[in-house]
């Protein structure tokens, strides 16, 4: 486990990862009035905010305003743990949704830089309903097409962390940042610290990327330009890395050099490709997929998302976490690249434990649904519909390198009741090489 970042300062954390910043005063109060014990007449609240002022020279623990990251604008909100805990009170949720609206009203990406323990009991269910206001800013910030990239910093926790944090569209952490919906204090006793780090939240695929603190500036400058610039019409298909034998002779010659294991995979296509990659990781539902790769990349600095196959069976993580892709590209309206290369989904009894036809059901939703064009190259094997789900309708391209089949010819074989050596002949009988997709009007060409 990594040791924690230094706890820093709202200001602190600001300078970190800011070229300028612009503090907007506080938005006049909503919802109850500010009794000098808060709604809750807690005795010594108001004492306890006075003695909170002094030590941090905040009057609440949210800071907002306009910023600028790595020349990109942005409207920004950073918490102040240093006062009553960063914890959400009445006052705190204005400026939170202050800031959101900023975004949406400027379109332009919102930058959270959460440290928080939670909601603050002195004001007991008037913080808490905070949460219902912040998701429903969320929302709308979704409705407008505006990103939203959080850091978490030490600690993110509570309800901060179940609506800002984990509401966000990319999720960064500082190293050893405790993150978690249960505080320190609350969590049961026998339960295992790992799991409420950075790293363990970045392991279960709630987390897309830890970042050192003085590498921040620079990947929330990329991810601002991915997401804010995105690139106009259809991604191009990738060039063909391989294929240097001209098209196979046979269907199984097309079988045999898919699976070849010196062929190019998705991360030589993907390095190829962008000149910046920036992985999305996981489901958000507690699960991964090292075998699909997905993120935002650059390309000429501009924006595409991308979600790959590498060459195994794909897990149910893999295809939410790509239909999740997928769907933030046609919020944003950036253009989709997908590699399709799997034998087949993952077909094991965990597997259809995690829910693999609903998985797979998601991805063929989100690429049907999707209003941005998506363009898929098939590089290796496209076995059967686990492959599919990936393509998109009218526009995939086929490497020399691939085939792409209602199913694989060995269990072809097997299920028509043929012998296993039958496998290339039922090969040639499904039609799987490049160019027979060509004529079949399955792919659009080969490249």
């Amino acid at each position: 486990m990594a040791e924690p970042t230094a706890r820093l300062t709202a200001r602190e954390a600001i300078a970190l990862v800011t070229d300028a910043f612009t503090e907007h005063p506080p938005p006049a109060p909503e919802g109850t009035a500010a009794a000098p014990d808060g709604p809750l007449a807690w005795e010594g609240y108001g004492a306890a905010r006075g003695r909170a002022a002094e030590r941090t020279g905040e009057d609440e623990s949210v800071v907002y305003g306009e910023a600028e990251v790595s020349g990109v604008p942005c409207a920004l909100l950073a918490f102040e743990f240093g006062f009553l805990g960063g914890s959400l009170g009445e006052r705190t949720g204005d400026r939170i949704g202050a800031a959101y609206r900023l975004a949406r009203e400027r379109r332009v990406p919102l930058v959270s830089l959460v440290a928080t323990g939670g909601s603050r009991m002195q004001e007991g269910m008037v913080a808490l309903t905070q949460l219902q206001r912040v998701a429903r800013e969320t929302v709308l910030l979704r409705d407008a097409g505006v990103p939203h990239v959080t850091v978490l910093r030490d600690p993110a926790t509570g309800g901060g962390w179940a609506t800002v944090g984990a509401g966000a569209d990319v999720r960064l952490a500082l190293p050893g940042a405790q993150i978690g919906f249960a505080g320190a204090r609350v969590r049961p006793a026998d339960a295992d610290p790992a799991a409420y780090t950075a790293e363990g939240q970045l392991a279960a695929g709630h987390v897309d990327a830890v970042v050192p603190a003085g590498e921040l500036r620079t990947a929330l400058g990329h991810w601002l330009a991915a997401l804010s610039r995105p690139a106009s019409g259809a991604a191009p298909p990738p060039l063909a890395l391989g294929g240097g034998g001209g098209l196979p002779g046979s269907g199984w010659e097309a079988v045999r050099r898919a699976r070849d294991t010196a062929r190019p995979r998705a991360e030589a296509y993907l390095d190829a490709y962008f000149t910046e990659r920036l992985p999305l990781v996981g489901d958000r539902c507690g699960g991964t997929d090292p075998g699909m790769l997905c993120g935002i990349g650059l390309r000429d600095g501009y924006g595409i998302a991308y979600a790959a196959q590498c060459g195994t069976a794909t897990r149910p993580a893999g295809y939410r976490t790509a239909a999740r892709i997928v769907r933030l590209a046609d919020r944003l309206g950036l253009p989709v690249l997908t590699l399709v290369d799997t034998p087949g989904a993952a077909n094991d009894a965990e597997a259809e434990r995690a829910g693999a036809g609903a998985a797979i059901a998601d991805m063929f939703a989100a690429v049907a649904g999707a209003r941005v064009p998506v363009t898929t190259l098939v590089i290796g094997e496209g076995g059967s519909g686990g492959a599919l789900a990936l393509a998109a309708p009218d526009n995939t391209w086929a490497t020399p390198d691939s085939y792409f089949s209602v199913i694989a010819p060995e269990p072809a074989a097997a299920i028509l009741k043929r012998p296993p050596e039958d496998a290339p002949h039922t090969a040639e009988q499904l039609r799987l090489r490049p160019q027979d997709l060509v004529e079949l009007g399955v792919v659009r060409g080969i490249v």
